[in-house]
C-alpha cells in the first residue's frame, strides 16, 4: 500500500516544522547572549550555543526554500513527471520501496524521504513511471533506480 500526502498536509507539516524551528532559534538566541562580563572561559561556553544557532538558521532557510518550491510545484499540471511532494515506489535493486520526494522534516515511520537537492532526488525530478534514472553518490560510483509508481 502506498501512502499519499495531500498538498495541504505537506504544506501544513512544513509550516509547523518551520514554526518549531523558529521558536527553538529564539530560545537558542537568548541562551547565547552573554550574562555579565565573565572571563574567557565563561565566554567560550557560548560557542556551542552559536553552533546550534547557526544549524537552526540553516534548517530554517532550507524549509523556507522548500515551502517556496512547494508553492511553485503545487500548481503544476499532472503528467509532468516526478515532482517534489510525490510519493514514489522505487526499485533501488532490492525490490520496491516507498519514499516521499520532499523534506526530511516530513519523514514518518511509514516512509522514508528522498530530498530533491541530493543526487537521487535530482535524478528523479521530471522522470516518468517505468523509467530508470542514474545518479552518482560520489566520483566513480554510479547507481540506478527504477520508478515503479508515483502518487
Amino acid at each position: 500500500m502506498t501512502a499519499t500526502i495531500s498538498p495541504a498536509t505537506r504544506r501544513d507539516t512544513l509550516t509547523a516544522r518551520l514554526t518549531e524551528l523558529r521558536a527553538e532559534r529564539d530560545q537558542a538566541l537568548t541562551e547565547t547572549i552573554p550574562v555579565g562580563d565573565g572571563d574567557m572561559a565563561d565566554r567560550a561556553t557560548n560557542v556551542n550555543g552559536h553552533v546550534r544557532l547557526a544549524m537552526l538558521e540553516e534548517r530554517i532557510a532550507i524549509i523556507e526554500q522548500e515551502l517556496a518550491a512547494f508553492r511553485e510545484t503545487s500548481t503544476r499540471s499532472a503528467g509532468n513527471g516526478v515532482s517534489v511532494g510525490d510519493m514514489l515506489t522505487l526499485d533501488l535493486g532490492d525490490g520496491p520501496e516507498t519514499f516521499l520526494l520532499g523534506s526530511v522534516d516530513e519523514a514518518t515511520d511509514s516512509f522514508d524521504v528522498i530530498t530533491p537537492n541530493r543526487p537521487l532526488g535530482k535524478a528523479l525530478l521530471g522522470a516518468r513511471v517505468g523509467s530508470s534514472v542514474s545518479y552518482r553518490t560520489r566520483p566513480g560510483r554510479k547507481l540506478s533506480a527504477r520508478i515503479i509508481a508515483v502518487s
